[in-house]
């Protein structure tokens, strides 16, 4: 199955040789079954039509989407095209912009930034969940921003109080604000790398050696978009 990532940004320089960019970490949490065809959002790559791929796939970025930047309005109205007519996966920056394209809402959170790895409490189960459904999972997280207001007709699967909404499903698209994609030596990279910037980044890092629940929530990524 080809899936098309919408690049909305990617790795400091510094780490991006060490581990990729954002479409090197999705196929290698997708796996052999999917072929990856990467645009390059920011630089104004968008697919030529909303049903070009059988599934689009928005990743992580350090903008907002709240931003005046002149590549988030198209990728915007793109992500308002494409809903219902192929399945959509947004992750982090990706959950923000689906949510804001789809009449949601997005801020800056005055929680401040998530970082390191958290846990979400799972609340409802959705059909790609499978039967053994957890009642909590455990991914890392890189954000300041937030949805604060979902948008209609998005049903709430998880979160926790640091991040309500944290994974929501429509019909044809789901959303998380965690990263499945970041292993644990990129989540720690990434905290050292903002070490200046982020709370408490020894606690962060401590947390990435705990167990957590990526390869779950890549299995869940592929039965949705294999359904």
């Amino acid at each position: 199955m080809e899936i098309a990532i919408l690049r909305a940004g990617g790795p400091p320089p510094e780490l991006a040789g060490r581990f990729g960019v954002y479409d090197a970490m999705f196929a290698r949490l997708l796996g052999p079954d999917f072929a990856i065809r990467a645009y390059d959002v920011q630089a104004g790559e968008l697919p030529s039509a909303p049903d070009a791929h059988p599934a689009f796939l928005v990743t992580g970025s350090a903008a907002g989407v709240y931003e005046p930047l002149p590549w988030i309005a198209p990728l915007l109205a793109f992500l308002r095209e494409a809903k219902g007519r192929t399945k959509l996966v947004g992750i982090c920056f990706g959950h923000q912009a689906m949510a804001e394209a789809l009449g949601g809402r997005v801020e800056k959170s005055e929680r401040g930034w998530g970082i390191g790895l958290q846990d979400y409490e799972v609340w409802e189960s959705a059909a790609w969940m499978g039967e053994a459904r957890p009642d909590r999972i455990a991914v890392p997280v890189s954000h300041q921003d937030q949805v604060v207001i979902p948008p209609p007709g998005a049903r709430l699967l998880a979160g926790n109080a640091f991040t309500p909404f944290g994974l929501l499903e429509w019909e044809d698209a789901i959303s998380m604000q965690f990263h499945p994609e970041f292993e644990p030596a990129y989540a720690q990279a990434l905290i050292e790398h903002r070490r200046a910037r982020v709370p408490d980044p020894d606690s962060a890092i401590a947390s990435l050696e705990r167990p957590n629940d990526q390869a779950l929530v890549g299995t869940w990524i592929r039965a949705f978009l294999k359904g």
